[in-house]
């Protein structure tokens, strides 16, 4: 299966959400962080992609999109793979994206956590390498949001492109991939309730040692594929 959508937008644009909202419009998976952590043959194949010898297919075997790390990280890669895939900007204000990453995938504990991990390589070459020694720094962060959502929309199409923000709900999005608006509402994920979930996972993990970091991956998996809701 080639890829339908390649998801450019950095984490913490609402990706979690873009992912249901795929998932529901195209019926096929959408491919997520939460598939990359949760399997442990995926993080080797990404390091190789980061060395430049992908293999975007069995990557992404069984999926129909992409969204969030560590695939927004390959975005012109993946474009010129897969030359009839649309690509969706998801964006967000800078500054509100910068205190989220704070709160969440860039945190301090976070990345101190993930040190202590196997996955520890991965993590580093795939999502924190263009950020190293500046997570706390609002105008590097802010500016590389910025720089990079300009670099999407200078390399791709307009004929190929969404820039699109979560909160515009299923109008744009469906209008961009040319399918009928569901009828029920689109899919706003309590990603912060998911978040502490997963770091207590990690916690517990890495107290557990190897079998704990596999049930940690199993949950994680299912934080995203089974999300809790807004109300």
């Amino acid at each position: 299966m080639a890829l339908k959508v390649i998801g450019a937008g950095l984490g913490r644009t609402g990706t979690a959400s873009l992912k249901l909202a795929l998932e529901q419009l195209l019926g096929a998976r959408c491919y997520h962080m939460s598939e990359a952590f949760g399997n442990p043959a995926n993080p080797p194949l990404w390091l190789r992609a980061a060395k430049g010898r992908p293999d975007w297919d069995t990557i992404f075997k069984d999926y129909g999109a992409t969204v969030d790390y560590p695939a927004c990280a390959f975005w012109r890669e993946l474009s010129r793979y897969y030359p009839n895939a649309k690509v969706l900007l998801s964006v967000r204000d800078p500054d509100k994206w910068f205190e989220s990453t704070r709160e969440t995938i860039f945190s301090d504990e976070l990345r101190e956590l993930v040190a202590m991990t196997p996955d520890r390589v991965f993590f580093q070459e795939t999502v924190f390498k263009d950020y190293t020694d500046h997570f706390g720094d609002r105008e590097f962060m802010t500016s590389y949001f910025k720089r990079h959502s300009d670099e999407v929309q200078r390399a791709i199409p307009k004929s190929r492109l969404l820039v699109y923000e979560v909160s515009q709900g299923w109008e744009p999005l469906c209008k961009f991939l040319g399918v009928p608006i569901p009828d029920t509402p689109f899919p706003h994920v309590n990603v912060r309730t998911d978040f502490e979930a997963m770091m207590r996972g990690l916690r517990q993990a890495l107290s557990a040692g190897g079998s704990g970091l596999a049930s940690a991956r199993e949950q994680v998996r299912k934080d995203v594929h089974e999300p809790s809701r807004k109300s």
